[in-house]
């Protein structure tokens, strides 16, 4: 039997180049099960791969993509825990169980084929159980992957969010909403940045977020922080946009405050001094890798206990031209929250 599969083709020019092939369905190893994909959730890592734009290994031809959510079809006879039927998503690199993880030469997607495609194989132990009677839909459960994770990662992976802190999430893309939807149910207040009004009144109405702040209108946008902190500054930036956005998060941030490294959407002409403007405020600069099994473990857990909605805006469907338009409108910068593809109903 054979299945379709969509591949990253040529040159890493263009998202453009995404391709649709007929390959044979794999056969889970002992330790594997086989699960048929129902939905792929996009990140702005899947078009740094598409446009060179990645600054870490890629295979040639690779199959895009890290974030998929299915239903069990087949599992290898050492496989413990885990049965057909049962719906699951699988970690970002099925090589790290639990801790930091160690390089960025297993993440599904660049290094590694990932998960466009409709049916993959997993290691069992990297396969999280979804709850079979939850309200979210493989779409939403699918986005926790590694934004969900990424963002889980920013507020327990180090120093835990306690409530009554304050979390900031530039921009209204994925990370940042899913973030202050986990910081906002944990009992923490709220902060988003963004350069549209318009989108600022939008997740303020529909996610409850307490503060907006338009970075356009204001330029140096710490300052309104700080305004609107009494002076204090925040317990957790959300830091998505890199060397030209973290002068302001780390300005932003109280005495002794986190900033997570967790994007490139910005990058400045010079360099700040990170070193001089961390050391000033006593703050944590941290680099978040993604995550570990584990992690992704708590973040479903937490989300199913809650019944927290996933902010999934639009999907598109599976074939090529399907695949690169959901690639362009993730690439425009016009969605808020997460842009997925439905494989199968």
């Amino acid at each position: 039997m054979s299945q379709t599969v969509i591949r990253l083709t040529g040159e890493r020019t263009s998202v453009r180049h995404l391709k649709a092939f007929k390959e044979e369905i794999p056969k889970p190893s002992k330790h594997e099960v086989l699960i048929k994909v129902h939905s792929v959730s996009l990140n702005y890592r899947d078009i740094g791969v598409a446009t060179s734009g990645y600054p870490f290994p890629v295979k040639d031809n690779v199959i895009p993509c890290s974030d998929a959510a299915g239903v069990v079809i087949d599992v290898g006879e050492g496989v413990k825990g885990i049965a057909k039927g049962d719906h699951v998503i699988g970690t970002f690199d099925p090589t790290n169980n639990f801790g930091q993880q160690e390089d960025w030469l297993n993440g599904q997607g660049a290094p590694v084929d990932g998960v466009l495609r409709e049916y993959i194989t997993l290691p069992g132990i990297a396969a999280v159980k979804l709850p079979k009677e939850s309200p979210q839909s493989f779409s939403e459960w699918s986005t926790l992957v590694c934004t969900g994770v990424t963002a889980w990662n920013a507020l327990y992976g180090n120093i835990h969010l306690r409530p009554g802190q304050i979390v900031l999430g530039q921009g209204t893309g994925g990370v940042s909403i899913t973030g202050l939807l986990l910081a906002k149910a944990a009992g923490a207040i709220t902060i988003v940045t963004s350069s549209s009004d318009e989108k600022l009144e939008f997740v303020k109405s529909k996610f409850g977020f307490d503060y907006g702040v338009n970075y356009k209108t204001h330029p140096k946008w710490s300052e309104e922080v700080l305004r609107l902190t009494n002076g204090e500054g925040v317990d957790y930036v959300l830091e998505n946009g890199g060397s030209g956005t973290i002068a302001e998060s780390i300005n932003a941030v109280k005495m002794g405050g986190n900033v997570s490294v967790i994007g490139f959407l910005s990058q400045a002409k010079e360099m700040p001094d990170v070193a001089s403007l961390a050391l000033a405020k006593g703050a944590i600069v941290r680099g978040i890798v993604v995550g570990s099994t584990q992690l992704l473990q708590e973040v479903v857990r937490f989300v199913g206990r809650k019944g927290l909605r996933l902010p999934v805006e639009k999907e598109f469907g599976f074939s090529a031209e399907q695949a690169i338009s959901a690639f362009e409108y993730l690439q425009s910068g016009a969605h808020i929250g997460k842009v997925c593809i439905k494989v199968c109903e």
